[in-house]
């Protein structure tokens, strides 16, 4: 296939895209909306499109009556890019171009090249009309791609998940191809540390059309709302009321304190349970998603869904990559209910039966909080919005402060970028590392000794109050050939029986049953974790190596490979001792015992460390 051949295919070739059926809103939209803007300008363009209404099927299109040669398909991640090259795949069965009757005939392309690693090379490039690779591969540190590829080699660039764009990585590929054509698709076209990304928005597809079209799930937000919590504060004790508790959360200990707090997690636990409950008297398995702070509150989170009878894992990047698969191998086989994760799952992930959110984390800014409600988004039944499993709950405490992002969050279908930006705040969402002499705590100052959940506050995204939302309904009856005042559906009607449908669909707190045997079960798990996680935070403090060998030599009896082993043995035997135990009949330790010694596990802390300081300094 020449050059010429190539950079005529996507202007020469017919394909069927207005008027099609099988194509959404806005995939046929946001391309009209793409070649005009490329007629009138080469300004980089920007697509807001929400996750679940077909962007990959809407780049699939971008390139007809726009490119005049060669594009280029940039994935933020492996996961993505495995699903654009998939839906690009011509010789496939989940063919986009096949599957929507966009071709009819694809003997003569579009070909897709995939960079891969070893498996590709320039030539496979040269004899495709696009080329799909992840940011890491194509523009790595080792430079094996960008400077094979001539300035001219791709007249359109599309970026999926767009809001990276301003990232120097990306930036690199922008410059290596000046004249370009650049498209950036995105759900959440801002970012979390407040810097503008690069391009000029063109199009834009409301959240609350996409969940009365169907396209994605009808999403309310509940907040457990205590009618008064205890705690102590730095050893000051203190009683708050409701209204007092919303005046305090945006103090940024507050809200950490509460996403902390075994008796707060609890409540937003038991809460999103009902909620999960609620939505599988359908007969479907639907599962839930958590985000917690750090690796041991996922740990703390996942104990206290299992105490309820749930099947339950957490995940994070620390973990083997063999372990991750089998994780998400238990959520997509339906093994497991729940799935507790740390910066992970994030942009790409797939799974429509997530279909409830329990956030336990004080999101600093909106973008990574829509990020992971997204994940909750993707519709089971396609095209159905009052299929009852077409639904998705975000369960949260008022404590944690989430509210103000869900307000931003239905706020985006009704702002411009601006103003959009003008709420984020910069901040990053990761913990500060600790650092060397100084050991994070596992008990946070703040500790809750007990709250009463009162009632939920529950918002609705579509809000019948809202006039938008009407339209969007009455738009939606017409477009399926109905018309609604013939039905006896005013615009008043609709707005009725919205009400009605939220007011069947509340429910008030309860308390979800714990027996003594699975708490007991859950609470040895958890000291040994946290047995395992102090030894780690202690070696930190100390500025010792894992792999290192001088407190293997202050403690020859112990007869250790390392001084990670050594710590851990160290550490044991100091719980132990709390627990009055040789260490090999934890089982048979009584759960009052048990949790005592959990809460106990700071001093304990303190005490190795200040054991194995005193070891080093004789030697």
């Amino acid at each position: 296939m020449t050059d010429e051949e190539i950079s005529r295919f996507f202007n020469t070739t017919r394909p069927f895209i207005q008027g099609n059926p099988d194509l959404r809103d806005p995939q046929v939209e946001g391309w009209f909306r793409t070649r005009q803007h490329f007629r009138n300008s080469t300004d980089h363009a920007i697509l807001q499109i929400p996750v679940g209404c077909g962007k990959t099927g809407l780049m699939a299109l971008l390139p007809f009556e726009t490119a005049q040669g060669r594009v280029l398909v940039i994935a933020p991640n492996l996961e993505i890019r495995r699903g654009i090259s998939t839906a690009f795949d011509v010789a496939g069965r989940e063919c986009f171009w096949t599957s929507t009757r966009v071709l009819t005939d694809v003997s003569h392309g579009p070909f897709t090249a995939v960079l891969d690693g070893q498996d590709a090379n320039i030539h496979d490039c040269e004899s495709s009309h696009i080329v799909v690779t992840n940011i890491q591969q194509l523009a790595s540190r080792a430079d094996r791609w960008l400077p094979a590829f001539a300035d001219d080699f791709f007249d359109l660039i599309l970026v999926d998940e767009g809001h990276h764009n301003v990232a120097r990585s990306w930036e690199r590929v922008f410059e290596r191809f000046p004249n370009a054509k650049v498209v950036s698709l995105t759900a959440t076209p801002f970012r979390g540390d407040g810097r503008e990304i690069a391009g000029e928005r063109v199009y834009a597809y409301p959240f609350r059309t996409a969940m009365v079209r169907g396209y994605i799930k009808q999403i309310t937000a509940v907040n457990v709302a205590p009618q008064e919590i205890s705690f102590t504060y730095r050893g000051d004790a203190r009683q708050h009321t409701l209204e007092e508790v919303l005046q305090l959360r945006d103090e940024e200990w507050f809200s950490r304190g509460v996403a902390l707090a075994p008796e707060c997690n609890r409540s937003i636990v038991d809460a999103s349970i009902q909620w999960l409950q609620r939505l599988r008297e359908t007969g479907t398995f639907h599962q839930l998603i958590a985000v917690a702070c750090s690796v041991d509150h996922a740990r703390q989170v996942r104990s206290l869904y299992a105490d309820r009878g749930l099947q339950a894992r957490e995940i994070h990047s620390n973990m083997p990559a063999e372990e991750i698969e089998d994780v998400l191998q238990d959520l997509r086989r339906g093994r497991i209910d729940c799935i507790v994760q740390v910066r992970m799952l994030g942009e790409g992930f797939d799974h429509p039966n997530l279909s409830v959110a329990a956030i336990f984390q004080p999101f600093r800014s909106l973008s990574p909080y829509v990020q992971f409600i997204g994940r909750v988004m993707r519709v089971i039944h396609q095209n159905n919005p009052q299929h009852p499993d077409n639904r998705g709950v975000a369960v949260s405490h008022v404590g944690l402060n989430i509210d103000r992002h869900w307000e931003d969050f239905r706020r985006i279908d009704q702002e411009d970028q601006k103003l959009i930006q003008g709420w984020l705040e910069a901040g990053d969402e990761r913990p500060p590392a600790d650092e060397p002499g100084r050991r994070r705590r596992l008990t946070p100052d703040m500790v809750v000794q007990n709250e009463i959940i009162s009632h939920f506050i529950e918002q609705e995204y579509l809000d019948p109050m809202d006039d938008a939302v009407i339209d969007d309904l009455v738009e939606e009856f017409r477009r399926r050939g109905l018309d609604p005042e013939a039905l006896g559906l005013s615009r008043e009607n609709l707005r009725q029986r919205l009400i009605q449908a939220r007011t069947r669909e509340s429910m008030e707190p309860r308390e979800i049953p714990v027996t003594p045997q699975r708490r007991r079960q859950e609470a040895r798990r958890r000291l040994n974790e946290r047995s395992r996680a102090l030894a780690s935070r202690i070696l930190n403090a100390l500025g010792a190596s894992i792999n290192g060998r001088n407190i293997v030599l202050a403690y020859p009896e112990l007869r250790s490979a390392n001084n990670y082993a050594a710590v851990i043995m160290i550490v044991n035997g100091a719980v132990n001792e709390r627990l009055e135990s040789d260490g090999g009949t934890r089982g048979d330790i009584p759960l009052e015992r048990l949790e005592e010694v959990l809460d106990q596990i700071d001093q304990i802390g303190d005490d190795v460390q200040a054991q194995i300081q005193e070891r080093l300094s004789r030697r």
